[in-house]
């Protein structure tokens, strides 16, 4: 078994945040059980019960590439009649004629006369599914766009027509986030309404990293965080590492700064076609963001030009970039910053494409020795990330996050609000416990403490060396 292949982790489109969906893993070529990914399953499943005893249905799956939708739509698929469909860039004959194929193959039988048309063969598989419920897989439904976009208002005509005669699932996938989110949320697109349930499939929690990590025999603290920080949990990358025998910080640096690495070129792979003929503006905001620049007026300095339609987009419709407040800060605040989201795209930046001449003059020796010479002051916000996601695994906070002050004064790199014990817990983050000061951490917190004057102010020090500790405290 392939082990990225079977990685996946999803989540529902309204989805509770302490929850990580099933996950299939093969240790030492072995295949093992699935980690937490009941809930998507159970979601698919339903809906398929539905059309067994009712009519047609439609799931979305999307999310990030190398997440893992592909798996979680085939292992739900696996044990039902079902066909598959992936749609690829050709035109839209040629691809009927591969449809077709797929199709002859999942009647058991040819079709008689030819088809040039998507929306004849998807009236077909409507009317199959009046005989008999089955799963309906296509994938990269999104590159429709590119072979006729005609084709969303023609099946919506019939599925419209269509839906209570027939017991088909139909399962939608799509890697471009922007355009899934377009084609089946917008209000004045053809299909929106017609999903009876979208599943934004999110990377690995620290949890299942280090799940996966014990499974190899290879956990420590340092390992699940730099795995955390440079994959951000995606299950493809997670499998080229592990394939690799690549757990350690210097291996998986050794795994990405080669010739041939299977990430160099990743970043680019992912985003140009996402961004289109815009890209080299947003890859410009991005490298400024994985390097700390993070509002702004400090972007629109350095590109010299208005960015902020550009950090609407990569926030509402790329999911790439988020706004930051202190935590206690009032929603119309303007003290605000923007960080990546995605933690291999923000490393990717700030590690690989800062120094693409260098890596493609396949300098890679000194790449590595100018990342480990930078590695520990990018690693503190990542630790800072990790620990906040980790205490949300509890519901013993509301909010979690950082705290700041206008001028960036009296920083803190935690607070984490109980509003039912009246306590709040300010955290210094560092990667060396030797360096946390707590008197300074207290110093920082006298504003707070008037924000939140009937609460108790808790400080502590969290460094890499609590990661496994905060873990067992959170299961």
């Amino acid at each position: 078994m392939i082990f990225g292949s079977m990685f996946a982790v999803g989540m529902k489109w309204s989805y509770n945040a302490t929850i990580v969906t099933v996950t299939m893993v093969a240790v030492m070529g072995v295949a093992m059980r699935f980690y937490n990914r009941e809930d998507d399953l159970r979601g698919l499943e339903e809906l398929y019960r539905q059309c067994e005893t009712g009519y047609g249905k439609i799931s979305v799956i999307t999310g990030r590439r190398r997440v893992g939708k592909t798996v979680l739509a085939r292992k739900f698929a696996d044990d039902k009649k079902h066909l598959y469909l992936f749609t690829s860039k050709k035109a839209e004959r040629l691809l009927c004629d591969e449809f077709k194929g797929a199709y002859e193959d999942f009647l058991g039988e040819k079709h008689i006369g030819e088809i040039h048309r998507f929306i004849e063969l998807f009236e077909l598989f409507l009317q199959h599914g009046a005989t008999e419920p089955f799963v309906l897989i296509i994938d990269e439904f999104q590159e429709f766009l590119n072979v006729n976009p005609s084709v969303f208002s023609e099946m919506q005509k019939l599925w419209d027509e269509y839906k209570f005669k027939t017991k088909v699932h139909i399962v939608f996938i799509g890697s471009i986030y922007s355009l899934m989110i377009k084609i089946f949320q917008d209000a004045h697109e053809p299909l929106f309404g017609r999903a009876d349930q979208i599943l934004y499939i999110k990377p690995f929690q620290a949890r299942v990293l280090k799940k996966i990590l014990e499974d190899y025999t290879h956990y420590s603290n340092e390992n699940l965080f730099f795995h955390y920080m440079i994959t951000g949990g995606v299950p493809r990358y997670e499998e080229v590492l592990i394939e690799s025998n690549s757990f350690s910080k210097d291996e998986i640096l050794d795994q990405i700064f080669r010739k041939d690495s299977f990430f160099i070129y990743e970043g680019k792979h992912i985003l140009i076609q996402e961004f289109g003929r815009d890209y080299s503006i947003y890859f410009s905001i991005l490298e400024l963001l994985s390097a700390g620049r993070t509002s702004r007026s400090e972007i629109e300095s350095i590109i010299e030009r208005s960015v902020g339609g550009y950090l609407e987009r990569l926030e509402t419709e790329y999911d790439l970039v988020e706004k930051v407040k202190p935590v206690g800060s009032k929603r119309d605040s303007r003290n605000q910053k923007y960080r990546i989201k995605d933690n291999f795209i923000k490393f990717w930046f700030r590690f690989i494409y800062s120094h693409m001449t260098m890596i493609e003059a396949e300098r890679f020796e000194y790449v590595k020795k100018l990342v480990k010479r930078d590695l520990s002051t990018y690693a503190g916000p990542s630790l800072e990330k990790l620990f906040i996601e980790i205490k949300g695994y509890s519901d013993e906070y509301g909010q979690i996050g950082t705290y700041w002050e206008k001028g960036n004064k009296n920083e803190i790199d935690i607070v984490a609000v109980n509003d039912f014990d009246k306590k709040i817990t300010v955290s210094e983050v560092k990667l060396n416990q030797d360096k946390i000061n707590l008197t300074s951490l207290q110093m920082k917190t006298s504003n707070l403490q008037k924000k939140y004057s009937e609460y108790t102010i808790v400080a502590e020090g969290l460094a890499l060396e609590d990661i496994d500790r905060l873990l067992q405290e959170q299961e």
